[in-house]
Order: C-alpha cells, then structure tokens, then sequence
C-alpha cells in the first residue's frame, strides 16, 4: 500500500462553531439529500453521521463512488458552476447535515477567513485523498484496496476524528467501491478475520493489526488477477 497518511482536517469543534450559524437538519437512516440530475444551488456539511455518495449509469447500474464521515463538506460543485447534481447522496446513518445556499457559500469564503480556510482545508484533504484513490486503483492488488478502504471507513490514520468506529457497510458495496467482485471481497475478508486483523459479525471492527500489516508490507505494482 502507498501513501497511508493521515489527513489534516480543522477541529471538530472549530468546524461545528464555524457552521452553526446555519443551523443543521437530521436525516434519517436511508433518506436521500439530493439525487443525481437535480439542480445544484447547496452545499452540505456533515455535523454527525455518514453520507453515501453514487452515480447511476444510463443503463441504470448503480455504484457507490465516496463514503462521507463527520466533518466532510459535499455538493461543493455547484460552487464551479455545476448545474445539476452529477451524484446522488443518501444517509448511511441517521445523520445531522448543515445545508448553506450558494451564495450564502461564496459569501462566507469572501468574507470570513477562518470559515474559507476550513473550506480549503476540505479540497486540499479532497484531492490528497483522490490522488491516493489513484494510485491505489493503479499500483495495488484487491486485496489491499481493502484493507485500505477498511481502515478509511473505520478512521484510522485520520487526525482529529471520531474514535475508531464499526463498518457497516456490505459486502457487495465494498466491492463496488474497489473494483472486484463480492466473492472476492468474501474470500478477503475472511483472510483478514482468521488473521486477526478484523472481527466480523453482523459489523466489522478493524484492528490496528490490519494497519500495521500494510505499513510494513512493500508496495509492488500489482499483475493481472481476477477481477
């Protein structure tokens, strides 16, 4: 695995103190926040809770393309003159979500920096992660863009968040977002399980061990393997 780095990112109470005059609203479990080809005029900051983020094909098959934790700003695009949403977003979790109007966005950044330093704070963490996504696609075996994608989603190597927390996401939506198979993710996971490195029933609590093992294995370009 390459570049495992932890990601800066603003306090949490800096974020929540610089946004709460905007209020939140909660979203329950399962409950879209904007779907893919409505108009974009909103950007959304995530106070508590995980957002999912997929794109519909034109033949109508569907992949999850980000998971979004605590801290997260999404639908900035509206901000570069998107006109439509080109994903669609729904709660993972019940989830608390600040909405701020375009605007009332470009306002802010304008005019209070503190507010456009955690906004650029965001990109900057936004596009170290989606380089990292890159090389991962590109350099990394299936099996490590699991391990990765596991350690992501149960935030380790991110500085200032939550306490390690439980993956509840499926076997099939795992393997969307890597690339392969869900039998493949099966077979991996139950490698990672008898190695000690996650425990698996019903959540998936990932163990420092998991981490550990990728930051000591050497990176190598991976060769053609099943899919």
């Amino acid at each position: 695995m390459q570049n495992f780095q932890p990601t800066l990112s603003p306090s949490k109470n800096e974020s929540h103190k610089l946004l709460a005059q905007y209020g939140a609203a909660d979203y329950p479990k399962n409950q879209n926040i904007f779907v893919q080809g409505q108009v974009a005029d909103t950007v959304f900051f995530i106070q508590k809770g995980r957002v999912k983020v997929t794109v519909m094909s034109e033949h109508g098959k569907e992949a999850v393309v980000a998971i979004l934790n605590e801290g997260q700003f999404f639908g900035e695009g509206c901000l570069n003159d998107q006109p439509r949403r080109m994903a669609s977003t729904s709660a993972m979790t019940d989830c608390q979500i600040t909405s701020i109007t375009k605007s009332a966005m470009l306002t802010a950044i304008h005019d209070q920096p503190k507010f456009s330093n955690l906004f650029m704070d965001h990109l900057l963490s936004r596009n170290s992660r989606i380089q990292a996504d890159v090389v991962d696609q590109l350099f990394n075996s299936s099996e490590k863009r699991l391990a990765r994608l596991l350690l992501l989603l149960a935030n380790y190597g991110k500085e200032g968040s939550p306490p390690i927390a439980s993956v509840t996401v499926s076997q099939e939506t795992l393997a969307g977002m890597i690339g392969t198979t869900r039998s493949r993710v099966s077979h991996f996971m139950n490698k990672f399980r008898k190695s000690g490195f996650i425990d698996y029933n019903g959540k998936i609590e990932v163990r420092q061990s998991l981490l550990n093992s990728l930051l000591n294995d050497k990176p190598h370009i991976r060769e053609d393997e099943p899919a």
